[in-house]
């Protein structure tokens, strides 16, 4: 049975009954205030709508009296000992310029899942973090902030989360793909160069282990959800081609197969296993824990963590080490140069089914989040604001890339792909990578079975789903 083939079912049959307000592909809200309409394949912004390029902040709804909630991610920034700038913070500087918008703010410790259970309910709150769902059911539960041409004038990753040519989604901040490491423990240790290649990061890892007390690399395995992070690794960092994972992904031949270079998925994934196999990581994954790994890193238990840059402020904020903590690029090299995906974080939406006043206060606090708040540049991500050059994060040597989206008409091939081969790739895909470990563990499959198995699968699916393999 397909997971992913499940849900869509079952937000279908949700939306039937608790969504009908804005549902239709000629979407609009209870109020009548209009967002947009289809034509075509395209989609244009209705005269009049709300438009978050028209809104200037400070001089617009002013006046307006509202009261919206926020769901989102960020428990951490729900408590007053978080060691930057919090939720609470936050809201007391927007309530300075709009102090008649009142934003209830709510937090998950499970939000992934629960947040897209928010969405199947037909009850949830006016702005939330886009959760993993399909790009052709966005207007099932957003408004759209403009048509893509305009908003990329607006907002850094516009296309994150457009389709038909609007964009519903604007990122909260956006993060890079590499490594957050004790600096102070890779110093003991005695690697003075950071590597660039697996080979040189495994052996950085036994120095660790042989020179130092510390666990050379902690796999967060029982969180789950660290383990589907390793697949944002094999797109841009990997292959260094912006058209790779949104493109040519899902129309290659064995993606998983050894190119003999230490690239693409195969160098990814096998950095985990060989990691695991020498026993370069904690002595019993089954029992790691989240929230305690992040004092661990900052305190030196712990050596490194393969996590997105998002990271990298909560293990500083996680103790009283913060200038230890450091931010390297993923150990792989293509033709010589390193590369770093660059992409946005959780993206904020606003409810279809919300009122005209909540959805023009919500749209105003999210452009006020993303142009006055400097969250991005506090929450050392990269620029969101298409006007800002402010980040925190330096990649000496390292060039940033940003996915190009998936070809007109074939937007939900990944998603077909990963429902049919269960592979899941930047999908919620923990299963798979948490199997490398035990298997690397156990010692009762080699890496190269495993990738076999994998390409098998991704064959299958593109035999059922009929996509041309071409690459």
């Amino acid at each position: 049975m397909k997971p992913k083939k499940v849900l869509a079912v079952s937000l279908v049959a949700t939306m039937a009954v608790g969504m009908m307000a804005c549902g239709s592909k000629d979407a609009s809200s209870k109020d009548g205030n209009a967002t947009g309409t289809e034509t075509g394949s395209q989609a244009e912004m209705e005269d009049g709508a709300l438009n978050y390029a028209d809104i200037t902040l400070g001089e617009d709804y002013t006046d307006l009296t509202a009261t919206i909630t926020f769901f989102n991610h960020r428990t951490d920034m729900d408590s007053e000992d978080y060691g930057g700038k919090n939720w609470k913070d936050y809201i007391a500087a927007f309530n300075e310029m709009y102090p008649n918008i009142t934003v209830k703010v709510s937090t998950d410790t499970n939000y992934a899942d629960d947040a897209l259970t928010h969405l199947q309910s037909g009850d949830y709150e006016t702005v939330v973090m886009i959760p993993a769902v399909d790009k052709a059911d966005l207007s099932e539960y957003f408004i759209p902030y403009g048509d893509l041409d305009t908003m990329k004038n607006e907002i850094n990753y516009a296309s994150t989360w457009e389709y038909g040519g609007l964009v519903y989604g604007v990122p909260s901040t956006a993060t890079t793909q590499g490594i957050v490491y004790n600096k102070k423990v890779f110093e003991e240790a005695g690697v003075t160069e950071l590597p660039k290649t697996p080979e040189e990061f495994i052996a950085a890892l036994q120095a660790i282990k042989d020179n130092t007390d510390a666990i050379p690399m902690y796999t967060n395995y029982a969180a789950g959800w660290t383990m589907g992070a390793w697949d944002a690794y094999i797109g841009n960092n990997a292959t260094g081609d912006v058209t790779y994972m949104n493109q040519k992904l899902v129309h290659t031949k064995d993606p998983f197969q050894n190119y003999g270079d230490d690239t693409h998925a195969y160098a990814v994934y096998k950095i985990l296993y060989d990691a695991v196999a020498n026993g370069l990581i904690e002595d019993d994954y089954t029992t790691t824990d989240w929230e305690g790994s992040k004092t661990k890193l900052n305190n030196g238990e712990i050596g490194c963590m393969v996590l997105g840059s998002w990271a990298y402020p909560q293990m500083e904020a996680a103790g009283d080490h913060a200038e230890d903590i450091g931010y390297m690029p993923f150990p792989i090299t293509v033709n010589g140069e390193q590369y770093a995906s660059a992409g946005a974080d959780y993206s904020y939406g606003i409810n279809c089914n919300a009122s005209k006043e909540e959805q023009e206060a919500a749209m105003v606090f999210v452009k006020w989040m993303t142009k006055e708040s400097g969250f991005s540049y506090n929450e050392d991500g990269l620029p969101v604001d298409a006007a800002s050059t402010g980040t925190k994060l330096s990649f000496d040597g390292v060039t940033f890339l940003e996915d190009e989206p998936a070809l007109a008409g074939e937007e939900d091939y990944l998603n077909e792909m990963n429902a049919e081969s269960e592979l899941n790739i930047n999908n919620s895909g923990n299963t798979k990578i948490q199997q490398i470990i035990e298997h690397a563990a156990n010692g009762d499959e080699t890496f190269d079975d495993i990738m076999d198995e994998w390409n098998q699968a991704w064959s299958d699916a593109q035999d059922m789903n009929g996509i041309d393999v071409t690459y």
